[in-house]
This record gives C-alpha cells, structure tokens and sequence, in this order.
C-alpha cells in the first residue's frame, strides 16, 4: 500500500511538472490574443482534451511501440531521464524549453487561425518530456498497479491545465511573470530530482546493476 501511494506521488508530481501548464500560460495568451471569452474557453479545453488523448494513449501502448522498434526499457528510461533533466534545467534557470517547441514554432503559431492543437497540445502540453515520462512511469510497475496511477495522473494533469489555461489572463496577474519564474524553479528542481532516479533506474536495468 506504501509502495503505490509512493509513485501514485511520484506520477501525479513527475506528470504534472513535465507538463508545466503555468509555463505554457505566457504563450497562450500571446496565441490567443484578441480572441472572444468563449473561443479562449474552447481553444483551451480542445488543448487539454488531446493532450489527454496522447498522454494515454502513449502511457497505454507505449510498451508495445518499444517491442516494435526494438527499444529496452533500460534504454528508454535513460532517454526519457536526460530529456526529463534537460526540461528541469531550462525550468530552474527560468527559460523556456526547446524541447517542447522552438520560437519558429510560437511565431507560426501566433499567425494560425486554430492554435489548440499545435502548438499548445503538441508540443506544449504533451511534449516529447511528457511523452517519455507516462511511458517510463508504466514500464515501472505491472499491469493495472502501475496503469491507475499514471491514467489518475495525466487525468488530473490535463484538468488541471484546462483550468489554468481557460483563466490564464488571472494566472499571469496574480502571480506575474516573477511568480511564474519561481514557481518554474521549484517544480523544475524536483522534474531533475525525478529525472535522475529515472536515469539510475535505466543504467541498472542496462548493466544488470543490483539495486542503487
């Protein structure tokens, strides 16, 4: 019972820093500029729902995507782990991370018409760290005593985000971009924290290490 409260923890914290949704408000407020209430609603209720859709169906299916492609677990778990300690560097230096999209990416998206599905929920919300992280969190545990836990987290995550998406322009004015910086390096030094044990975890698995 201990051991599943320990990484239902660790997947609700793990999900929803990768994530980031504060990060992701300065730039949905700059991609939603000039739009109507009600269109700022949907854009970030379309954004939170499919990022839902491929965060499960990458923490679902993830395991047979690596007997396809041939990829160990171990190796994965070092991938995810690096690109996992890369995000929660950008974060606790306060920048925004490349990993997630690049400034071409913000600059198109600021001209498109319909910018709920790219950039905001790839790769904004549902990321390449974001990604890795449910597929790394599933192959740490069997059947449904490792699905609940992470399915729970990615549900509370993409709520979560709709939330502070949809009042995005009261975020910013409440915490300012000051307080979004400090938030950012706080979740950011526990996302390397996470990272780390990610990394360990892999190179035992590659090695054959016993248990660090």
């Amino acid at each position: 019972m201990s051991h599943l409260l320990s990484f239902s923890l660790v997947a609700v914290s793990a999900v929803f820093f990768v994530v980031d949704p504060f990060g992701v408000v300065p730039i949905f407020l700059a991609v939603t500029a000039g739009d109507s209430m009600e269109k700022i609603q949907r854009t970030a209720f379309r954004a939170s729902l499919t990022a839902f859709g491929l965060l499960v169906f990458f923490a679902l299916f993830g395991t047979l995507i690596f007997k396809v492609a041939g990829i160990s677990l171990g190796a994965f778990r070092v991938a995810g782990g690096i690109l996992l300690l890369i995000t929660g560097l950008d974060m606790l230096r306060a920048r925004h991370s490349e990993t997630r999209t690049s400034p071409e990416e913000e600059a198109e998206a600021s001209q498109k018409e319909d910018v709920a599905i790219v950039p905001l929920a790839v790769p904004l919300l549902a990321g390449p760290g974001a990604i890795a992280t449910v597929m790394v969190l599933m192959s740490r545990g069997n059947g449904i005593v490792a699905a609940v836990p992470v399915l729970v987290a990615i549900t509370l995550t993409c709520l979560a985000s709709y939330f502070i998406l949809r009042a995005a322009s009261l975020v910013l004015r409440v915490l300012g971009q000051s307080g979004v910086a400090i938030l950012q390096r706080v979740m950011g030094l526990i996302l390397a924290a996470i990272a780390v044990q990610f990394i360990a975890e892999g190179v035992r698995e590659l090695f054959n290490l016993p248990g660090i």
